[in-house]
């Protein structure tokens, strides 16, 4: 009996799958994959890339929040020039519903939705774990998108205010040099007009002289 104990405990051991998930790759906040099908005794590793993340046991009722007893990797912070990076493994030893996890740094799970599962289903997916999950958000990191964008926004705002009031002086310089013109048109006018005058009675006085 012993000996079919230690060959089915060899059998299993052989069976067992390692699944590897990148938690931060690329400097993204994500584990991937973001979920997984695996039995009993199956190994998940987590090799962390990059940031400060966990894995974080949690459930699908509360996302974001720590289960009593569950599973955790801890803060795993990963230099900007590293090379090398943490890894923290577990072996699943119940798989008879799914199991749901997030990273516990402040704002990964509620607003980036960056949640991991391990068996979901078709009543429970991974997608419904993690829009319930960003509904627990605050939408901090989407304001600051937006901010940065009405930002951009106004600073061509700004551009186009300034262009237009470029466009007004050059306008009103245009208005300036016009009735500069004009003025200048009407003394020559006059000064033409006088002209002709003053030959006139120059030409009078002339033509009176000699009759």
């Amino acid at each position: 009996m012993r000996f079919f104990a230690v060959v089915a405990a060899l059998v299993s051991a052989v069976a067992a799958d390692t699944f590897t998930v990148i938690v931060g790759g690329n400097s993204t906040i994500t584990y991937n994959p973001t979920s997984i099908n695996a039995t009993n005794g199956d190994v998940i590793q987590f090799q962390f890339v990059s940031k400060n993340h966990t894995v974080t046991q949690s459930t699908f009722a509360a996302p974001c929040t720590a289960m009593a007893g569950g599973v955790d990797s801890g803060f795993q912070d990963v230099a900007t020039n590293a090379s090398t990076f943490p890894v923290w493994s577990f072996t699943l030893t119940n798989t008879s519903a799914p199991l749901w996890f997030f990273c516990a740094q402040t704002g990964h799970c509620a607003n980036d939705g960056m949640v991991f599962a391990v068996n979901p289903t078709a009543a429970k997916s991974f997608e419904a774990f993690q829009t319930a999950a960003l509904a627990t958000g605050t939408g901090t990191n989407s304001t600051t998108t937006n901010s940065t964008t009405s930002a951009t926004s106004s600073g061509t705002s700004t551009s186009s205010t300034a262009d237009s009031t470029v466009a007004t002086a050059s306008a009103a310089v245009a208005s300036q040099s016009a009735s500069g013109a004009v003025a200048t048109a009407n003394g020559a006018s006059t000064l033409a007009s006088d002209t002709i005058v003053g030959l006139v009675t120059v030409f009078g006085v002339g033509v009176g002289l000699w009759l």
